[in-house]
Order: C-alpha cells, then sequence, then structure tokens
C-alpha cells in the first residue's frame, strides 16, 4: 500500500480518493478549507488522512484535484517539494461562462502550464480530466469500467499512475506525451458543451468517455 496525496476536498477529491482507497492506497488530502477537508476525511473513513496546506505532502503521487488556475498556484506554492513526486493535473479549463473556448494559452494545456510553473524535478502527467465526479466515485458507467486517459512526458510516471489506475478498477489508457493533454481537454470542451446544451438531453454530468472495445 502507497501513500497518494490530493490536493483539494470538492467533488473530484472525493471520487479520487474513493478509488484510491478501493485500491488499498492510503490517502492524504489537503485543502486550504480545514472543516471542509475534516469532513471529508472523516467521510472517508480508514486509510484516509488530511491537513492544510502547510502540511508536509507525504505522497508520492500528488493529484491535483483543483481547477486550473488552482493548479498553476499550488504548483508555485508547493515549489521544490514537488521535486522527484508525480504531479497529476485533472483540470478542464473551459471558460464557464460560455463552454465555447479556453482559457489556456493558444498552442497549450492546462497540463503544459502546471508542468511550466511546476518544480523542473516534478513528472507532470494529465489524466481523469474526462472523468466526472459521479461515475468516476462508482468506477463505471452503463456497465463498463471507466477509461483514463493518461498523457505525460515520463514513461515511469505513467506506469505510476497507470498502475493505481488500474488497481482502483479503472482502464488506464497511455495517448502519449503530455502535448495529448490539449486533445484530451478539448475532447471536454467539446463534451461539455454538448451536456449545457437543452437539445442534447441525454447528455448530462454522468456521461462518460468510454472506448470499445
Amino acid at each position: 500500500m502507497s501513500q497518494v496525496t490530493i490536493i483539494g476536498n470538492g467533488h473530484m477529491a472525493r471520487a479520487i480518493a474513493v478509488r484510491m482507497i478501493h485500491a488499498r492506497h492510503s490517502v492524504q488530502i489537503l485543502g486550504r478549507d480545514g472543516e471542509r477537508t475534516r469532513e471529508l476525511v472523516e467521510d472517508l473513513g480508514a486509510g484516509a488522512t488530511g491537513g492544510g496546506e502547510e502540511a508536509v505532502i507525504e505522497g508520492g503521487i500528488v493529484i491535483l484535484a483543483v481547477p486550473y488556475e488552482e493548479a498553476v498556484r499550488v504548483v508555485l506554492l508547493y515549489g521544490e517539494t514537488l521535486a522527484g513526486k508525480v504531479v497529476v493535473d485533472i483540470s478542464n479549463p473551459v471558460n464557464l461562462a460560455d463552454f465555447d473556448s479556453m482559457r489556456t494559452p493558444a498552442g497549450s494545456s492546462a497540463a503544459e502550464q502546471v508542468a511550466l510553473h511546476a518544480s523542473k524535478g516534478a513528472l507532470v502527467v494529465k489524466a481523469f480530466n474526462t472523468c466526472f465526479a459521479a461515475t468516476l466515485e462508482a468506477g463505471h458507467v452503463a456497465g463498463q469500467p471507466l477509461d483514463v486517459f493518461i498523457a505525460g512526458d515520463s514513461q515511469d510516471a505513467k506506469l505510476k499512475v497507470s498502475a493505481v489506475v488500474a488497481a482502483s478498477g479503472l482502464r488506464p489508457i497511455d495517448v502519449g506525451p503530455l502535448r495529448r493533454a490539449r486533445e484530451l481537454e478539448a475532447m471536454m470542451l467539446m463534451l461539455m458543451g454538448l451536456q449545457v446544451d437543452p437539445s442534447h438531453e441525454n447528455f448530462n454530468w454522468d456521461t462518460a468517455i468510454k472506448l470499445l472495445p
């Protein structure tokens, strides 16, 4: 059993924590809102601990379960303490005002921006951004295990993330280098646009992207 640190205490943090505990990994939850973090840790039960942003990161895998701009702030905050750790960006930098544009610079992605601002020794990986909280916590949709698309420039880092994903009951799919995060995030721009379009009543926040077979 290894330690995974999750920064954030919202719905995605909960869902990922549930999957990690299912995989028999211990989980450290760190967040700015102490009360919300304590409530999440208590709800998760055995295998979960918590702390504030001032706490020492214990996990070798650090999952940034926060929005895009917050992810950049977090890696700047922790600086060199992230060196040698696998840092997972899950964010979708979609403009929520119109669901029709991205908040990242042209020709880049949230994951690449996180890597740009993180310690040079941090191994940044994109994963979980194509999963929504409810289906991720359940681990499946329509009777099928969720696919988790993984992008990164370090093969070793991707293998570590793939291992915890597989152990949690999900299917890891390596899609290539970190720049492939641009396509993963663009997929979600399209999907989220469908979800908020009233003419597509069958698309909702329980929708998942699944490759068959």
